[in-house]
């Protein structure tokens, strides 16, 4: 089976044919830049043997075309903007059996359909492929559903639901930089917040590539980094991740505050529940690791506490 696509018209060439502009609404800036998307594959080091890939919003679908350069043989594609359904139905046609499309919302799909779709491809017309060991899941998400998409995955990573049911999973996004600055904050540094704890409640999440806003068409405001997230080996999480959600929420909303203060102005019986954890009260909640806003979130659960709204 060939691995490289036959050549191609570039994709500016496709955009102007069909006449594609990116719509602002669904907050589209497509990546025209290869060097950019070889870089992006290249670090991202996805384990591709026995492996779907799943890209989220492909657009014109340059990154699409890396991966099935670069030997991916199971790739499916959601994508929202049925605009793009003759590029992506084009590449398809070149793909050698690899590569499939589904037109829908990623917030909504049913991920049966994705693995359907992925064990269905010519590339496994010898059905010899059940169930896919890894699940690879990427794309340059739409800066304004960026944030939504990953909270919700990051619950179904807690459950392991859905694509996140399989053994190796990873997450290779593209968010804007002060995004990807949250998601991979540790203690004690300034960007810290809800996110940061979140993301690392069930994920190691670390950025692999910074992306100049100069790459894109159209050039947003802002610069966009990549960020890839594995499930823990070593789970952290003791509770449920709505719960670490809302400790997480609640700490943050007064992030210029001592914990002490925070937990005596809601009741100050509550202050020793910080202790007990082994948090110093005195820290600030971007001051404090992960792992023990992940035994505070356990503590409330076992005792039946609820935060305030």
């Amino acid at each position: 089976m060939a691995l490289r696509l036959p050549k191609l018209p570039s994709i500016r060439d496709l955009t102007r044919i069909y006449n594609l502009q990116a719509k602002q609404k669904l907050s589209q800036n497509f990546l025209m830049d290869r060097n950019v998307t070889n870089k992006i594959i290249s670090l991202a080091g996805l384990e591709l043997d026995n492996a779907l890939c799943v890209e989220v919003g492909p657009g014109p679908g340059l990154l699409t075309r890396t991966m099935l350069d670069n030997g991916a043989l199971h790739v499916v594609a959601v994508e929202k903007d049925p605009r793009f359904v003759p590029i992506l139905d084009q590449l398809k046609d070149a793909s050698n059996g690899r590569f499939s499309s589904i037109i829908g919302d990623m917030m909504k799909i049913d991920h049966s359909q994705i693995i359907d779709c992925g064990l269905n491809l010519e590339s496994n017309s010898s059905g010899l492929i059940k169930q896919f060991d890894s699940v690879h899941l990427v794309g340059n998400l739409p800066f304004n559903v960026a944030t939504p998409l990953l909270v919700q995955w990051l619950h179904m990573v807690s459950r392991m639901e859905g694509i996140f049911g399989t053994p190796n999973v990873s997450m290779t996004l593209m968010f804007q930089k002060e995004v990807g600055d949250r998601i991979t904050a540790v203690a004690r540094e300034s960007p810290r917040g809800r996110l940061s704890v979140l993301s690392q409640s069930v994920c190691d999440a670390y950025k692999i590539y910074n992306v100049r806003a100069a790459s894109f068409v159209p050039r947003p405001k802002v610069d966009a980094t990549v960020v890839q997230l594995r499930p823990l080996k070593t789970p952290i999480l003791k509770s449920s991740l709505k719960t670490v959600e809302h400790l997480a929420r609640f700490v943050f909303m007064k992030r210029r505050k001592m914990l002490a203060r925070i937990f005596k102005d809601w009741d100050p019986d509550r202050v020793q529940l910080l202790e007990e954890c082994g948090i110093d009260p005195t820290l600030r909640p971007q001051d404090v690791p992960t792992e023990l806003y992940c035994n505070l979130a356990q503590l409330l659960e076992q005792r039946n506490i609820e935060l305030p709204k």
